[in-house]
């Protein structure tokens, strides 16, 4: 059965919306894989971890050798991956054991996680 001009015109238009998110999530990755380096370089090296937080995308959670901690948010898990691989950093499989004790806070973290909630001592602004 031969195709209409317009079934062919969807199908371009669909290839092109493809080729376009691809070209937009390279980037991105690019983007976030700068990101990271900068980071690792800020702290002597990193090792990431990546969060699937549903349809809003990815948290990569970056642990610096210092012990620094950070993270940036990914569109998608497929973004995140290729931005911790053009990085070139270690991806955990769970944020525990080793790598967690790796994470250094300070006071700022402990009011901000437990301090307020519990009626602690509130941070000064």
């Amino acid at each position: 059965m031969a195709e209409t001009k317009t079934e062919t015109a969807a199908q371009d238009a669909t290839a092109q919306d493809a080729t376009a998110r691809d070209t937009r999530d390279e980037r991105t990755a690019a983007k976030l894989a700068k990101r990271i380096g900068a980071f690792a370089k800020e702290h002597g090296g990193a090792e990431a971890q990546l969060a699937y937080v549903g349809e809003r995308g990815t948290r990569i959670v970056l642990v610096g050798q210092d012990g620094g901690w950070g993270d940036l948010f990914a569109t998608s898990h497929a973004v995140a991956e290729a931005a911790v691989a053009k990085a070139g950093v270690t991806v955990h499989e769970d944020f525990d054991g080793e790598f967690a004790a790796k994470v250094k806070t300070g006071p700022y973290e402990w009011t901000r996680m437990a301090g307020m909630q519990l009626g602690g001592p509130k941070n000064k602004a």
